[in-house]
């Protein structure tokens, strides 16, 4: 208990945050004073430090290392200052003239930041971190969307980036991304793949060895106004990311759209923001894009931190959408957009006539009838560009292992090239020559090339322009994915997920899968197991990058499930996908075989339900 209340002591001295120090000077006093309440408190807050990783941190907002607080925020940038620099000198050190790559351009970061509590805070705090150092500094001028920070990377050709958001998390959760570019990433990912994308392994590794260097060091302890800093400020001097910004941003989305081939706009949207930072933007853009009857969902379009309607702000959530489509049914609407807190996120929701009622899509299926489109379109812009350094130039299509295999399917029937990537943008981004992305989770990339992110914002215009051009035509989004289903067949996915309470029993239950697989399920042989922990995904190389703790299973009957620990939430998700083959390209084939595969469907859920319940052994 004293070297606790002396770690403790040390962490208030260099906390300059009046009120979380203020909090863990109350808990030591009780501890100090026998309470026994206060000191499992804060053995609990002192437990460890939040683990830096390729998503960066993510924790509940609070005292001490194991929370998002301006003292880990600073911590974490020094260690990211430090990082960076020490791998641009070894960059200078490996060229003939280090002078002249010195020179060419001044290092430089772009940060961002969400309208959750404290964002705004994390940010400047990383700011004055990164221009005290003499970097040249762009900070947003107010709350705004991920991709706008994404794109921001490449646009200012920067080093660095950094959003402070915690995307579809609880109110008092708060996070850091991390994204490296221009001249930092090319030296470490020689093949350009990396520039503008956000980190990944070992980078993630070294960061965090960085980080702990700074805390044992005790950055702080110079800083002579640390206790006298009760609120942090917008540091002098830095540049802004304003307004002229956002233009450019809209102006390069605009460039998107196919008005030629079309053209069509009338239709009617309803928009909810979910108390983020998408609202100003989205609708600004659909506007400039000519969709002129856009409804938005008034509670909830202004960014408020609490998020009073929506106690888990995710579009996915069952209830979320409740009153978007509400205000569908009042207006008459066609489509339903909404996205999540930060803005990369999209869901989307439809009138689906057979059932007489408002459907909310899937990310497959939202990525679905997006991939077709833009393989219909062909890529998104005139001026496409080749990514990376390899031979090849042909476009490619690309989706996450844990989505559906439908596109993949659909991209051969056309003769397009397709990958399938682990989970997480930063590898969908590190595609060669990839026009579309998507991940399940409603995550899509209309414009890789210049947001190398998940983009809610274009993704909504685009997606829009499909639905105007659909209504058109006399065909609805439920008859469109039919359409494909005739196209590529029924393929029809679905979760089981097993909620934890302690993070160490994640990896727990699938080593318990290793231990005893499953030989068969829902009756049906097990014909091949991946096991991404020690082999990679087919076709690719095998790399510590990309080690992940997933397995995959693959049945005769045409099943796949595949079981992974969640990279941002305690809970064991297991992926699952059924498939059939209509007998013809009629509504009535389609239908049928839909039923096939959702009763079977049905049967693997009730099996893997099963197979998970039972635990580590």
């Amino acid at each position: 208990m004293t070297d606790l209340l002396s770690t403790v002591r040390r962490w208030i001295a260099l906390d300059p945050d009046p009120r979380t120090r203020s909090e863990l000077e109350d808990l030591l006093q009780a501890a100090d004073g026998g309470d026994h309440t206060a000191a499992a408190a804060l053995e609990g807050l002192f437990a460890g430090r939040l683990a830096f990783g390729t998503a960066g941190l993510r924790a509940e907002l609070g005292p001490g290392p194991l929370r998002m607080n301006r003292l880990v925020v600073r911590q974490t940038a020094a260690g990211l200052l430090r990082y960076a620099t020490e791998k641009l000198t070894e960059a200078h050190a490996k060229v003939d003239n280090p002078h002249d790559v010195e020179g060419s351009a001044a290092r430089r970061i772009v940060i961002g930041f969400d309208a959750r509590h404290q964002s705004d805070e994390f940010a400047y705090e990383t700011a004055e971190i990164f221009h005290a150092a003499g970097w040249e500094v762009h900070l947003f001028d107010r709350p705004g969307p991920t991709p706008l920070l994404a794109r921001q990377v490449l646009v200012k050709d920067a080093e660095v980036g950094v959003m402070v958001t915690a995307s579809h998390n609880p109110p008092r959760d708060n996070g850091y991304k991390v994204y490296l570019g221009g001249e930092l990433s090319r030296f470490l990912e020689p093949d350009g793949l990396g520039v503008g994308a956000q980190i990944v392994s070992p980078v993630d590794r070294e960061i965090a060895e960085t980080i702990a260097q700074v805390v044992t060091e005790d950055f702080a302890d110079s800083r002579t106004d640390v206790q006298a800093r009760a609120e942090v400020l917008r540091p002098a001097g830095v540049h802004t990311i304003g307004q002229a910004d956002r233009d450019s941003y809209q102006r390069e989305a605009l460039q998107l759209l196919d008005a030629q081939n079309y053209p069509h706009r009338d239709i009617t949207i309803v928009y909810t923001a979910m108390h983020g930072v998408g609202g100003e933007m989205v609708t600004e853009l659909l506007s400039a894009a000519g969709f002129s009857t856009v409804i938005p969902v008034a509670e909830q379009f202004a960014p408020d931190p609490d998020f009073p309607t929506a106690d888990f702000p995710n579009p996915e959530e069952a209830g979320a959408l409740d009153l978007a489509l509400k205000a569908a049914v009042e207006h008459s609407a066609d489509l339903v957009l909404a996205n999540d807190p930060d803005a990369d996120r999209l869901s989307a929701a439809v009138y689906d006539e057979q059932a007489a009622s408002w459907r909310q899509l899937s990310g497959d299926e939202i990525g679905a009838l997006l991939g077709r489109h833009i393989l219909d379109r062909g890529p998104l812009r005139q001026g496409w560009q080749s990514t990376g350094t390899g031979e090849s130039t042909a476009p490619a299509i690309g989706n996450s292992v844990v989505s559906s295999r439908l596109l993949g399917k659909l991209s051969a029937a056309r003769g397009v090239e397709h990958a399938e990537t682990l989970t997480g943008f930063k590898w969908l981004a590190r595609v060669p020559n990839i026009i579309f992305g998507y991940e399940e989770a409603i995550g899509f990339d209309v414009d890789p090339v210049h947001v190398r992110d998940k983009d809610g914002v274009s993704a909504a215009m685009i997606f829009a322009e499909l639905i105007a051009d659909l209504k058109t035509k006399g065909i609805t989004a439920v008859q469109a994915l039919d359409d494909i289903a005739a196209e590529a067949g029924v393929y029809l996915t679905g979760q089981v997920t097993i909620r934890v309470q302690d993070l160490s029993q994640l990896g727990q239950i699938t080593a318990a899968l290793r231990e005893n697989p499953p030989a068969e399920i829902a009756g049906s042989a097990v014909t091949e197991t991946l096991d991404l922990s020690r082999q990679p995904l087919p076709g690719q190389e095998f790399t510590e990058a990309k080690v992940t703790d997933a397995l995959i299973y693959l049945t005769d009957a045409g099943d796949r499930v595949i079981v992974r620990p969640s990279g941002t939430e305690p809970k064991v998700k297991c992926y699952l996908e059924t498939t059939a083959e209509p007998a013809g390209d009629a509504a009535a084939d389609v239908s049928a075989a839909r039923a096939q595969a959702a009763e079977r469907l049905d049967t693997v859920r009730e099996a893997m339900n099963s197979i998970l319940a039972k635990g580590p052994q």
